[in-house]
């Protein structure tokens, strides 16, 4: 041990300079997609910032005009011992200053797409903004002429039948009530940070110094208990009020991190609005994390395109996904059990798992084949084996005969060794950097090069042809950041686009050739949900991992999507038998289910007991179908998540506002899965009674601790709900539709209706039952006699 004398210190003195010096080069050091988190460019002394200050001129007819922003420059700020980062007003610094605006006047407006959506535009230069069509809206949308406009004193009122919106003139402010009268939200002017000795960056842009290209700061304020919903498949805390989201899609291998595989631009609040950030750009959304008042929207794109929706959960994302899409329904056999490992190497290991499967009585419908069908694993050429695939197009005729579709998996990434690499690099098939060569490794494909997509779907096709039934649309999250686009725009604009371009040329051509909606896709942007299905990624193994899974699907579906599914157990080892015991339920009541990771993922290496647990579990699944399937359709026409958070059913409750770790599958059912070894768990049920789907206990609003039943989860239905089931079958392909048993969880009400959707049919009936001789009995029956109803009370 070194003793404190002069020869001592010189010694060390030496290795902490050396530590000091690789602290500050590691907190630099930049790593290859590496999230853009752009809030330091609204941090950087180099950069120029402008404040929104006033309105220069405004057509109310048109809601057009133009907004003068004053210029302003951060500097470090001393009181004491400490330093703050402020912003002063500063001057014009070009030469010659008669040829460029010290504080600009750029082109603004407000327009009302429906009566709950505004849309708010804002220039940061007068080069005219692109006019090419955006992949994240389905059209461009009409206005809606519905708002009526009023003067008032230093502003212009528009008034819906959902809420109003006023814009002042000076300060500069966008002030958002509902139909009460109520403040929603407003923007932040530099005046409305004078209550505090912080210095906070109120709505404005920037000027890089290094390149000046710009990006927005649409600052809004944030109310006293508000929360934050949204912001796509995000694993944090479900409530993001305190928290700073990037936007960047990223591989996060796993699912508790901050980074995201499915980042989406939109969110809505406890206020009762919610907003869509209209860009493919890279965004940091800062709500109340460096300052509880602002939520700071620093978005990298030079204009600012934003939606505000007015009203509760459901009406936002109605209005929403009217504007970006909503989820069509996927084909009937997707919602059954899809059997995979990581992986399936040969065309016997398919047909040992299907036969299996189908010997030991446990309902399926998918095997997908993972990374293994080529001939070298991972190496994707869109080729079977042919060392160990004998005939693929008979072994996919096979297996759909035996009541299983089969799945591929694939990516667009392709190694230097990959059969493929010399013909995508020299047709220029890639993305490419400034130089004209690759930025990777890898070539990436480029989905914004029509060549590309051609080239591609026919690889595609090739297996579609074969009798593929959905291709696994993997990865997607690393497009080049400093790739050059046939687009003609950089990986800034196309990083965040890419797996929206991916989902859509699979799915397009999959409904093309097979007619069916259906992807299995990882990764996405706003508009993604219009391509379903998306599963959660590479879950960790382990309690925390499930519970984040379970986060991250709720986020999402507060975000707009309706399917989303998992990795049942966890993707990274094998699975304890606790563990898939309390995961399996969960997988099971999502709208879609996939046993997929390490080794061994079937149930018969688990044992005889756990095969039967098993078997009863996914049962379950195959006999709620007709709940399953009917609550999809209504979930897939308002833009509503089949796995739901409590808040949107139940917006009133102040309680659902809180949970996190339940879920409602569609209307009826509640969830609580076992996030820890036991038969119990607290349970929280919103207002009214709740009946124990497995046990019939019937309970009041409230928290309970509850035990389980045969199946390690707590499942409660909404009293007065009848539910639709039928007989198990082998595949949904064997469901007898024709005898559906109703089983109502109520105390013989007068009267129940159900609602009910065949596949066949795709129309949703309402079924009337009315009490009879104290019973309940079918009294209006839509269906004309075709379906043998079995009352189970």
């Amino acid at each position: 041990m070194y003793k404190n004398t002069p020869s001592a210190c010189k010694l060390i003195l030496p290795f902490v300079l050396v530590a000091i010096g690789l602290a500050a080069q590691a907190q630099h050091s930049k790593l290859v997609n590496e999230p853009v988190d752009v809030s330091g460019d609204f941090r950087d002394f180099s950069n120029t910032l402008f404040f929104a200050d006033s309105l220069a001129s405004f057509d109310p007819q048109t809601g057009a005009g133009k907004l003068k922003w004053k210029r302003h420059e951060p500097f470090s700020a001393h009181n004491f011992d400490n330093s703050m980062l402020s912003y002063k007003r500063s001057y014009s610094n070009e030469f010659p200053a008669i040829e460029y605006a010290q504080d600009p006047v750029l082109p603004f407006c407000v327009e009302f797409t429906s009566d709950r959506s505004v849309r708010i535009r804002a220039n940061t230069s007068t080069h005219p903004t692109a006019g090419e069509k955006s992949l994240m809206l389905v059209a461009e949308p009409a206005r809606d002429n519905s708002w009526q406009y009023s003067r008032v004193a230093g502003g212009h009122l528009y008034t819906g039948k959902h809420g109003s919106v006023t814009i002042y003139e000076y300060p500069w402010k966008v002030l958002v009530k509902d139909k009460q009268g109520k403040i929603l939200t407003q923007t932040r002017s530099s005046q409305d940070g004078r209550a505090s000795y912080t210095p906070t960056l109120p709505f404005s842009f920037v000027r890089r110094a290094s390149d000046y290209s710009r990006s927005v700061a649409a600052v809004f304020s944030m109310s006293p208990d508000e929360k934050i919903f949204g912001c796509g498949e995000s694993f944090t805390g479900l409530d993001k009020n305190g928290q700073k989201v990037v936007l960047w899609t990223h591989d996060p291998n796993g699912v508790q991190t901050q980074t995201m595989y499915k980042p989406i631009p939109f969110y809505l609040s406890s206020r009762g609005y919610g907003m869509f950030m209209h860009t493919t750009s890279p965004i940091t959304c800062d709500f109340g994390a460096t300052y509880g008042e602002s939520n700071a929207m620093q978005i990298g794109d030079e204009n600012l395109d934003l939606f505000i929706f007015l009203g509760e959960p459901k009406d936002i994302l109605d209005a929403y996904t009217d504007l970006t899409g909503k989820a069509p329904m996927p084909p009937l056999w997707s919602f059954g059990l899809w059997m995979s490992r990581i992986t399936y190497f040969s065309e016997q290991d398919g047909r040992n798992v299907a036969a299996k499967l189908r010997q030991n009585r446990i309902p399926s419908d998918v095997i997908h084949f993972d990374t293994g069908w080529f001939e070298t694993d991972w190496r994707c050429d869109y080729r079977f084996a042919p060392s160990r695939f004998k005939d693929p197009e008979k072994m996919i005729a096979d297996l759909k005969a035996q009541g299983f579709r089969t799945s591929l998996w694939q990516l667009p990434y392709f190694v230097p060794k990959n059969v493929l690499y010399p013909e995508i690099v020299e047709k220029g098939l890639a993305v490419k950097n400034a130089n004209g060569t690759i930025p990777y490794e890898d070539a990436v494909l480029d989905f914004s090069n029509q060549k590309t997509i051609q080239w591609y779907e026919e690889k595609i096709a090739g297996l579609l042809k074969l009798g593929v039934a959905a291709i696994k649309v993997d990865f997607g999250e690393a497009a080049p950041l400093s790739g050059v686009y046939a687009s003609g725009k950089t990986g800034f604009y196309e990083h965040n686009l890419y797996p929206l371009r991916y989902n859509k040329i699979v799915s397009e051509l999959t409904k093309k050739l097979n007619g069916e909606n259906i992807i299995w896709a990882r990764s996405t942007w706003a508009g993604s949900q219009r391509y379903p299905i998306h599963w959660g990624g590479d879950a960790e193994t382990t309690d925390k991992g499930m519970q984040a899974q379970l986060r991250g699907g709720l986020s999402l579906g507060m975000s707009g999507f309706t399917f989303w599914s998992h990795d049942i157990g966890g993707f990274t080892m094998k699975t304890p038998e606790d563990l898939y015991r309390r995961w399996l339920p969960m997988g099971l009541l999502s709208s879609h289910t996939r046993t997929h990771g390490q080794a061994p993922k079937e149930p018969w290496e688990y044992g005889e007991a756990f095969q039967d647990y098993f078997r009863k579990a996914v049962e379950m699944k195959y006999k709620l179908m007709p709940y399953i399937y009917t609550q999809s359709k209504l979930a897939s026409e308002k833009g509503l998540p089949m796995v739901r958070a409590l808040l949107v059913e139940f917006p009133q409750d102040p309680g659902a506002w809180l949970v996190d770790n339940q879920y409602m599958f569609g209307s009826d059912l509640l969830v609580a899965p076992l996030f820890e070894n036991g038969k119990a768990r607290q349970v929280y049920l919103p207002k009214g009674k709740w009946v124990d789907y497995q046990t019939r206990k019937v309970y009041e609003g409230g928290w309970h601790h509850i035990q389980t039943g045969e199946l390690d989860v707590v499942m409660m239905v909404r009293e007065g709900a009848v539910l639709p089931h039928v007989k198990v079958a082998q595949s949904t392909g064997d469901i007898d539709w024709n005898q559906i048993e109703l089983q109502s969880f109520a105390n013989t009400p007068e009267k129940a209706v159900l609602k009910l959707c065949l596949p066949d049919q795709e129309e949703i009936k309402e079924v009337v039952l009315t009490k009879k001789a104290g019973k309940l009995t079918v009294s209006q029956d839509p269906f004309a006699g075709k379906i043998k109803w079995n009352l189970k009370q």
